[in-house]
């Protein structure tokens, strides 16, 4: 009895630990692409550089490059919308990202389950993030 109350209580905190990661993910994210607006006038080539516009594939790259053990980056999905100040859909081309409007980000992790027996499942957390683009 005690053994699966150990057990179970691991688990529970792989899933807990998880969703601080996919919560703490997307407010990072938002942070990387709220500084990289219209305003730094450079299109990215590359995640991480601190003078370009940021663009949905940067921002995918770098939330799956944050590498915390126990998280499988494959199972990580980014999507990133960028709103006016207003709060109205915008689109993703980089006129969008000047400074006053909004980025939102959205991160969702597929947490995979095993269930005995071999089989195995998986449920998705998710957590968004907004802010106003100030660069």
């Amino acid at each position: 009895m005690l053994m699966t109350i150990q057990v179970v209580l691991i688990a529970v905190s792989m899933i807990v630990y998880s969703y601080t990661f996919v919560s703490d993910a997307a407010r990072e994210a938002t942070r990387y692409a709220m500084v990289r607006g219209l305003s730094l006038n450079n299109p990215c080539t590359a995640p991480g550089y601190a003078t370009c516009i940021a663009q949905n594939d940067d921002i995918q790259s770098y939330v799956r490059g944050l590498h915390l053990p126990g998280i499988a980056p494959e199972n990580l999905t980014v999507t990133t919308d960028w709103l006016t100040s207003v709060g109205a859909e915008c689109g993703t081309q980089d006129s969008c990202k000047a400074p006053g409007n909004l980025v939102h980000v959205t991160v969702a992790y597929a947490y995979p389950v095993t269930l005995g027996f071999g089989t195995s499942k998986s449920f998705t957390m998710t957590s968004r993030s907004q802010s106003v683009i100030v660069q």
